[in-house]
């Protein structure tokens, strides 16, 4: 059973009551907002106006930065609940260790940090597409904190019959995503980046918290 903390709860609630906005959003055309990819024109517009359009379409709003990471794929319900079980999983652990101020201040840091990232590395790189939406960033950063602080932490996935320590969790997980980031695969929509982007600034956090000495 998850004993869900006081900030986790509330970033539950607000991801799904997002993703049933999206749901029963009436659709908008933003055709302009397409330039060079080759993905339909119509969407909600609770997608349409908080994703976090690519910096070289003409929809993309700074404020994006914010709002995407609480919105996800109305087509596919495993988006959001893969994320939301990785919240409830581990972000009650770091908000019982951190308190609820410096839990919400790291989980957004996180879902921003991944955002910007994610934008340098697709300018740099390329790949990506129109718009990113999802918690996946903050919630790869939830995940590499437990990692990094505690890293002995023993972890039973529901779905593996054996367990192993959170250390091992993100070295993994940190491969995994590094390989995905790179590797060409035009059918992957998968924001890679992002998750990298979380990981990086997660670990960036903790160890600027660890110099000043409150961490």
């Amino acid at each position: 059973m998850f004993r869900l903390t006081p900030v986790v709860r509330n970033l539950l609630i607000i991801n799904v009551v997002f993703f049933i906005a999206q749901r029963v959003a009436p659709t908008g055309e933003f055709a302009t907002c397409f330039p060079g990819y080759d993905v339909g024109a119509r969407l909600d517009v609770v997608t349409g106006y908080l994703s976090m359009w690519h910096v070289d379409t003409l929809c993309f709003k700074p404020y994006q930065l914010f709002t995407y990471m609480f919105l996800h794929d109305v087509k596919d319900i495993m988006h959001l609940l893969f994320n939301m079980l990785g919240l409830i999983m581990f972000g009650p652990v770091l908000e019982q260790y951190w308190g609820e101020k410096r839990f919400i201040q790291f989980y957004m840091i996180t879902g921003l940090g991944a955002g910007v990232f994610y934008i340098a590395m697709t300018l740099l790189f390329g790949g990506g597409g129109a718009f990113m939406l999802g918690a996946s960033g903050a919630v790869y950063g939830v995940l590499t904190a437990c990692g990094i602080i505690f890293p002995n932490m023993e972890l039973r996935p529901l779905f593996l019959p054996f367990s192993f320590r959170a250390k091992y969790m993100v070295l993994v997980m940190g491969m995994i995503t590094i390989y995905s980031s790179f590797k060409i695969n035009p059918t992957d929509n998968t924001a890679h980046f992002a998750h990298l982007g979380g990981i990086v600034i997660a670990m960036v956090m903790i160890q600027f918290w660890r110099s000043r000495g409150s961490y």
